[in-house]
């Protein structure tokens, strides 16, 4: 995926960057698969800021992806790749042979013209693009938009250029490398499509302002030594004091930065074989 590089006509081009999305075929998002999307992020149902540093944001609607009910064992073709603002991967427009049309994650690679299916009963051709369960997914193979459990709907290895490698398959049970470095079992009936999330490039983009920050939805985020002592446990000292302590806390007064957080008796425990690299 191609970086687009500006000249520094302005404090805010200088060093920053955008993405040039590869846009094929149809563009004009369907109205049939988009929904409205209210601002509410960071707020509980009774509006109270509960996870700090989101609000705002560019207005935007929701694309609908078939994550959890994908249209099953019916052929379809690609018919276009778009951009989407609520994640940084591409989407493909999927137009199936019976007439119905989805969206679902594009993949690196993935052109307009390829037919794709999906199907959870039985093996389809490993090329990019294909979902299927991961018992017929042979060892050594890239996967991404994965399900946790079968039925669910893709939840993990959905970021754009994420990607998972297939390590061993043994009694329905699949050994997958994440993209952590965390290798982990998964149920042989859960699905997952071959190939590499789109937009391999995303994390070289240099913003280059705080403004286009805020168009993502990101507020500000103040350092707590910049606080007062009433506000966080680092503030407080005359001028630019140290924090005062021998480990760094959060606002709340907890250990902060290099102390575990993963909650020690978690169910899923049991099907982590190997920690993710710190």
């Amino acid at each position: 995926m191609p970086i687009k590089r500006y000249k520094p006509t302005t404090p805010g081009r200088r060093g920053a960057s955008v993405l040039k999305h590869v846009k094929a075929g149809t563009q004009k998002p369907v109205p049939s698969l988009l929904a409205p999307l209210t601002k509410k992020a960071g707020r509980n149902s009774s509006g109270r800021i509960t996870v700090r540093h989101k609000g705002g944001g560019a207005k935007r609607k929701y694309r609908i992806i078939d994550f959890v009910k994908p249209i099953e064992d019916v052929a379809a073709r690609v018919s276009g790749i778009q951009y989407d603002p609520n994640r940084s991967a591409a989407i493909a427009l999927l137009k199936y042979e019976d007439g119905r049309i989805a969206y679902t994650l594009a993949v690196d690679g993935l052109k307009v013209g390829d037919s794709v299916q999906t199907s959870r009963t039985k093996g389809l051709e490993i090329k990019p693009g294909n979902r299927m369960a991961l018992k017929h997914i042979p060892a050594g193979i890239t996967i991404c938009n994965i399900e946790l459990s079968p039925g669910k709907g893709a939840s993990t290895v959905r970021s754009a250029g994420s990607s998972a490698t297939v390590l061993s398959i043994e009694d329905d049970i699949v050994q997958i490398k994440m993209p952590s470095t965390e290798v982990r079992k998964f149920s042989g009936d859960c699905v997952a499509t071959i190939g590499q999330v789109s937009n391999t490039d995303s994390n070289l983009v240099r913003l280059g302002k705080a403004g286009r920050m805020r168009h993502k939805g990101v507020r500000p985020r103040v350092r707590g030594k910049a606080m007062n002592p009433v506000d966080h446990p680092h503030g407080g000292g005359e001028g630019r004091a140290p924090i005062g302590l021998k480990h760094p806390k959060t606002p709340w007064g907890k250990p902060a930065r290099g102390v575990p957080t993963r909650a020690k008796h978690k169910a899923s425990n049991t099907l982590i074989i190997r920690k993710r690299k710190k």
